[in-house]
């Protein structure tokens, strides 16, 4: 079954420009799906979707919010800025595909983004979601259930969206509902800025004991940078405007004083588009009952902007396709039985991690076993200490 009874015709305004200096603006360049014929453009279908790469969806939804009702219109404001900037790409590909059409339930909307996701995906046309709640992410990954997928997820975020026990699904406990979904396709989860005055020592406890990584927001600040290999690790990432600090991004309910930079924001989705594994990326709880003069819109139009520029710039360069344009280096710690085998990529100078697993015939969590990392975790290895990232995808891999 095709998408289009799920989706519809996404409903902004733009400012007039001048059509002399208007043709490379995004409004211009980005094909609109499912849209009326003219003398001029004929109507995108299903069917020709194969021919794009990048696919945006708004998804006007909050019932799975506790407070911040009103994000249901976030998509269609960002879009009005969105479509303001100028594209930079010759080849970008790109079709907006409208908004998901709301329900009946909360569970409604859920199948309907989990169906046009998945018919996205197996057409490899890389979904930017904007919501609406951030328990929209649980809609995304069950896309990858629906295609046999086994994922990570990476949140940015000030918490951990675990809830309560026995709570039902929303935007404080979406990644219980993950974690307890079965079958389960998660095979790690990474929330990066997490506020500790936010979270609870239990939660804390619980990430380490399932071999999560969790960076609090000051470590992550402090080095930005290292913020990239958790990002590349990803197969979708879910950014929780309410990461971003109250004075960069205002419209959301949780909107603190404390956050990532509006500039710091674009940084990690520009990381999140250079990486080759992150195949969807979803932006939640932009509220603009709560926007001041459009400021939070139009910082996530620029993060879309950002993520865009990233995926235009790929390299393909992951290690599980090919091994040939990379520097092996094997590190053998003090007192410690296994090799450590790193690879360097020519292209880029980015770095990875080898894990072989025990279960050779097991194929499943092959791309897992090249685990992104930086020059510091090799450095740490020259030291004779076990880097994290290794230790940990190794007690799942076991």
């Amino acid at each position: 079954m095709e998408p289009d009874i799920y989706l519809s015709p996404a409903n902004f305004g733009l400012p007039d420009f001048e059509a002399e200096t208007d043709k490379m603006r995004l409004a211009n360049v980005v094909k609109m799906y499912n849209s009326p014929e003219d003398e001029y453009d004929q109507k995108i279908v299903f069917s020709d979707l194969e021919q794009y790469d990048i696919a945006l969806i708004g998804i006007p939804e909050d019932r799975g919010t506790l407070y911040n009702h009103g994000t249901a219109q976030g998509a269609d404001e960002v879009r009005k800025y969105f479509y303001t900037l100028f594209s930079h790409w010759k080849n970008l590909k790109m079709v907006d595909m409208g908004n998901i059409i709301k329900g009946n339930s909360l569970q409604d909307t859920y199948f309907a983004v989990k169906n046009v996701v998945s018919a996205l995906l197996t057409k490899d046309v890389l979904p930017i979601l904007i919501g609406g709640s951030q328990d929209l992410t649980f809609a995304n990954y069950l896309a990858y259930e629906e295609i046999g997928k086994i994922v990570n997820i990476t949140a940015i975020d000030s918490v951990y969206d675990l809830g309560q026990d026995n709570q039902d699904i929303n935007a404080r406990s979406w990644l219980s509902q993950i974690i307890l979904h079965q079958p389960n396709y998660l095979f790690n989860f990474t929330n990066i800025g997490y506020q500790s005055y936010f979270v609870n020592q239990e939660s804390v406890r619980l990430m380490r004991d399932l071999y999560f990584d969790v960076h609090r927001l000051g470590v992550v600040r402090a080095n930005l940078e290292e913020a990239e290999p958790m990002i590349r690790n990803a197969d979708i990432l879910s950014f929780d405007i309410s990461a971003v600090r109250q004075s960069d991004a205002p419209g959301n309910f949780k909107a603190g004083p404390n956050g990532f930079t509006g500039e710091e924001a674009c940084k990690l989705a520009h990381y999140a588009g250079l990486s080759d594994k992150i195949s969807s990326i979803g932006f939640y709880e932009f509220n603009p009952k709560l926007d001041n003069r459009g400021q939070t819109a139009h910082l996530m139009a620029q993060m879309v902007w950002y993520f865009i520029d990233g995926f235009v710039n790929r390299k393909n360069d992951l290690p599980h396709l090919t091994t040939d344009d990379y520097v092996k280096f094997i590190v053998a710690p003090e007192g410690f039985e296994e090799e450590i085998i790193f690879l360097k990529s020519n292209k880029t100078g980015r770095w990875w991690m080898v894990l072989e697993s025990e279960n050779k015939e097991n194929t499943k969590y092959r791309p897992h076993q090249f685990i992104p990392c930086s020059y510091s975790d090799y450095q740490t290895a020259l030291n004779n200490e076990i880097p994290d990232r290794w230790w940990k995808v190794q007690q799942k891999l076991m």
